[in-house]
């Protein structure tokens, strides 16, 4: 009798699992299939625009360097500013020190003489000519 063994039941159920996992990677398979066509074509029509993205990346490169250039040019010559204007305020402060030295005593000696004499001129008299009165603690 050519019946049915444990053997042959177990074969078709691994027959039945195998076929249902086959049909369940197909899907997934297209879809690889699909995104591998997709990327193709991308790397494709990238080749044929590589030239003018690389002419334009040049471009750019070199607008970035010309002004990189105008910059360094600027910073040299506030550089150069920001030395003179130095110079001119040491300069400056060594005027206004020689200047006091020689001259601010002298002048403060006259201004202060001047107004002695004009005060002992016009004696207790306001700026009005009147006479001005103090008064007097007993």
């Amino acid at each position: 009798m050519g019946g049915v063994t444990i053997g042959g039941v177990a074969g078709l159920i691994a027959a039945i699992a195998f076929a249902v996992l086959v049909i369940l990677l197909i899907f997934p398979l297209i879809k690889l299939g699909q995104l591998i066509d997709e990327a193709r074509l991308t790397v494709r029509s990238a080749g044929h625009d590589i030239p003018q993205i690389s002419a334009r990346v040049m471009e750019t490169i070199d607008a970035t360097t010309e002004e990189i250039t105008k910059l360094g040019v600027i910073t040299e010559d506030a550089a150069k500013v920001t030395a003179n204007a130095s110079v001119v305020s040491e300069n400056a402060a060594q005027m206004a020190t020689l200047f006091s030295a020689t001259l601010g005593g002298p002048l403060v000696k006259a201004a202060a003489m001047s107004y002695g004499v004009r005060k002992a001129i016009r004696g207790n008299r306001g700026p009005d000519g009147k006479r001005i009165k103090r008064a007097r603690n007993v």
